[in-house]
């Protein structure tokens, strides 16, 4: 039996333990119906190319873990950001762990999605959000159909989050192969600003493949800063599904950094709807040995008078391979758009690849839009000058990878998190630097 035989049958196991009453029993029947139909992605899909799934698909996953894994404190401090008051969601084997977290129920909801979908005083909420932005291609509706735990955020109009949430989901090894689902759904009121950190993390070498989805929902003049460190073992995956809904004035901003897994794909969609929002995407990758990291975006522009910034950076060593698909959408109503779009990649190996595909669709007449790729390898002249003030080359090519990634990092409004990403970028390149970007 392979895996895609073995979710279709396990989810009728599934289905069996749930409320039959509950707001999402119809939801989920036609999303494994969906799933049934069009499978894992293959790259005979435009959108799937440069990515292929099969080496992760041989494995024999459990969809749902045995047994819990008591797991302390120390053991998952180091991953969290914990020099920062925070609230804190914490999954251990997709299951959440209530003494390592830190939720609230005062003057606003950061608690459990499986709270959420049971109890009576969300389901209004939960018809009307959740599921609404999300996509219906296979993989989104594998989670869809499997979706019963995650982190469930609601923020309510003129809230100004004091303390960052942490979203974190552990994978102990307790199973030899482990397939998870987490979904995640976050509502923002209007004029609110909340700031969100999210992160999956194995800790063995056990293979892990990590299918989540997020849906945001940004209300007017709302301000979403989303955090995602992806820096995970290279025996565990990660497919990132987020769809970003914002209405007017409301300004959003995701910031991914890949450094870790085995295979990392990022699907990120933002959709505008309503005028004057500003939508930011920016990342910064490193990686290498054999490490894939697939970043495929989509900016809608539906309303006029509106922003989009993707910057994506990526340095790419050994055999490791790095793919890039920005997608921006300018509707014919949505005039005096300003979207800028830029990917920018350094191959520090013969054996390293880039494939890079910006794109532009736009059907408005009266619109500022630019995209553009590079790919390069550091300045020799750049070298030649540090190497002449007396820096060793290893420390002279640090420096100048950390220049390439600055802009990037100089967007990061956590210094705590800014702090955090300049020491894995060090230690990804070996070296010790003496300040923080």
């Amino acid at each position: 039996m392979d895996l895609k035989d073995k979710i279709v049958s396990s989810y009728l196991a599934f289905e069996d333990h749930l409320d039959d009453n509950s707001p999402l029993h119809d939801i989920r029947n036609e999303a494994i119906k969906i799933f049934e139909q069009k499978g894992f992605p293959s790259k005979k899909e435009e959108a799937w190319k440069y990515t292929s799934l099969n080496s992760l698909l041989k494995h024999n996953y459990s969809l749902f873990p045995k047994r819990d894994n008591a797991i302390e404190y120390k053991d998952i401090k180091q991953y969290l950001i914990h020099d920062i008051d925070s609230y804190k969601i914490i999954f251990i084997d997709g299951k959440y762990s209530s003494h390592l977290s830190e939720t609230t129920h005062d003057g606003m909801d950061v608690c459990l999605m499986s709270a959420a979908l049971s109890k009576p005083k969300y389901r209004l909420i939960i018809e009307n959000y959740f599921n609404k932005v999300a996509t219906t291609d296979s993989l989104t509706s594998l989670n869809t159909a499997f979706s019963s735990e995650g982190a469930y955020i609601n923020i309510p109009k003129n809230k100004l989050v004091e303390k960052p949430i942490q979203i974190v989901h552990f994978s102990t090894g307790n199973e030899a192969a482990l397939m998870l689902q987490p979904r995640n759904l976050i509502v923002v009121g209007e004029n609110s600003h909340v700031q969100i950190i999210e992160r999956h993390q194995s800790l063995t070498e056990n293979p892990v493949l990590t299918n989540s989805v997020t849906e945001v929902f940004a209300a007017k003049r709302a301000i979403v800063d989303y955090y995602k460190v992806q820096n995970d073992k290279e025996s565990a995956s990660l497919i990132d599904n987020t769809f970003i809904n914002q209405k007017q004035e409301s300004h959003c901003s995701v910031h991914t950094f890949s450094f870790g897994g085995k295979l990392t794909r990022n699907n990120l969609n933002f959709f505008q709807n309503g005028e004057r929002i500003d939508s930011t995407l920016k990342g910064v990758t490193i990686i290498g040995n054999k490490q894939h990291v697939d970043h495929n975006t989509l900016v809608h522009h539906i309303e006029p008078n509106c922003e989009s910034h993707q910057d994506y950076k990526g340095i790419f060593g050994d055999s490791a391979t790095g793919v890039f698909n920005g997608r921006v959408i300018v509707n014919k109503e949505a005039q005096k758009t300003n979207a800028f779009q830029s990917n920018n990649n350094i191959l520090v190996s013969d054996k390293a690849s880039i494939n890079t595909k910006p794109q532009l669709e736009i059907f408005a007449d009266d619109v500022k839009c630019s995209h553009g790729c590079t790919i390069g390898q550091l300045d020799e002249s750049a070298m030649f000058y540090l190497r002449s003030r007396g820096i060793p080359e290893k420390e002279a090519k640090a420096l100048l990878m950390y220049a390439f990634s600055n802009n990037v990092l100089s967007s990061v409004k956590i210094p705590e998190i800014k702090q955090r990403i300049t020491k894995i970028i060090a230690n990804k390149l070996g070296v010790r630097i003496g300040f923080d970007l």
